[in-house]
């Protein structure tokens, strides 16, 4: 009988075993791909997704597999099938920058940066696009609206912006004496609202055809860290410093959950792509699942010895991405609690980070100047 370990020598043994690599890459193998403003310079072979389709497709002809271990061949191929591989690093911001958000088709890329711009990539090309300039300080996000014609963004200037995206041009300035620098921003389903979120434990939604406030929510008794609306449109969840999560009704204003049980500052809290659970990370060092109807916790995950900044889900509502101060990207597997896979090439911590929708892509950026795309 063919057992686990028989698994792994043979596959050790067909590594081992595999050619040299020649000078030209060959066929199934990608590039990676460093892009400015004025040169493209290849540097390092990458196995394509094709590539791993075939070596696993083999596996599976040359192993005898047995009931007894085959979860543990599924973990061997669920890491195989989603691992990632940098293939891009996109230059021409001159100062740190604090936010990449892909776009609804997952075709372009936003980022905001210190040097007080916004800018719109190409994801295929990883050529810079458009530049959106009028804030007067550090730029802390921008996001696509939902149906990609608009970019909102935030900045300590304590301004909001809306751009239209063909033109260049600012559409809209919300600028409130009382508005703190926005932390998160998200628009509606529809694309009518925004909600923002800052230091003065305020969420706050406008209408952004008139640039009013439409609902304030209080409840939170510290800053609140981020703001998400639901598929429907008709909830709110935010995360704050106060280690709490809550879930709005946006019509009314009123708490409809509060979900409990971090020890310190909720950095994110998002929901699942089914609407069934909401994920969060925190500087306790734990990535919590929650049950959006009972409101109960169903998992918890320590990572120790970093703080997760940021998390993401991919389409399987099972394996995550999150981004941490250790300067590093990593997947887990939320049921199960196993680390997947490590991206490791900044030198700082990663202050922002994205999912393509189709869970194929990852988006990067730190302090470096630098977004890096992830395939």
């Amino acid at each position: 009988m063919t057992t686990p370990n028989t698994a792994s020598a043979l596959i050790t043994t067909a590594s081992a075993a595999a050619p040299a690599p020649v000078a030209a890459p060959p066929v199934g193998v990608l590039p990676i791909t460093s892009i400015t403003s004025n040169e493209e310079e290849i540097t390092t072979p990458q196995l394509s997704k094709q590539l791993i389709k075939l070596i696993i497709k083999n596996w599976l002809r040359i192993l005898d597999i047995k009931v007894g271990w085959i979860n543990d061949f599924d973990r061997i191929v669920t890491k195989y099938t989603k691992y990632f591989k940098l293939i891009k690093v996109l230059r021409g911001h001159t100062s740190s920058i604090r936010s990449v958000k892909f776009s609804p088709d997952g075709n372009k890329i936003v980022s905001s940066s210190n040097d007080k711009t916004v800018r719109l990539w190409d994801v295929m090309s990883g050529k810079q696009i458009k530049t959106f300039r009028g804030h007067l300080d550090y730029v802390l996000l921008a996001k696509f609206s939902p149906y990609c014609d608009m970019i909102v963004s935030s900045s300590l200037d304590k301004t909001i912006r809306l751009w239209d995206i063909k033109t260049e041009k600012k559409l809209i300035k919300i600028e409130d004496g009382d508005l703190d620098p926005v932390w998160d921003i998200d628009f509606s389903p529809d694309g009518i609202l925004i909600v923002t979120c800052s230091n003065d434990k305020t969420i706050r939604i406008f209408n952004i055809n008139s640039g009013k406030q439409f609902q304030q929510l209080k409840g939170h008794s510290d800053i609140v860290r981020s703001v998400q609306f639901s598929s429907n449109g008709q909830n709110i969840l935010s995360s704050s410093n106060d280690n709490t999560i809550i879930l709005w009704d946006i019509q009314s204003g009123n708490i409809l959950k509060q979900f409990t049980g971090h020890s310190d500052a909720i950095m994110r809290a998002i929901f699942s792509p089914d609407n069934k659970c909401i994920l969060s990370c925190s500087y306790d060092n734990t990535i919590r699942l929650w049950d959006i109807e009972t409101g109960k916790q169903l998992h918890s995950l320590q990572t120790i010895s970093h703080s997760i900044f940021d998390i993401k889900f991919l389409p399987d509502c099972q394996t995550i991405i999150t981004s941490s101060n250790d300067e590093r990207i990593r997947s887990y597997d939320i049921i199960s609690g196993t680390e997947m896979q490590t991206l490791e090439g900044y030198s700082s911590s990663i202050i922002g980070m994205d999912v393509s929708p189709d869970g194929n892509t990852i988006v990067t950026c730190s302090n470096d100047h630098a977004i890096q795309i992830w395939n």
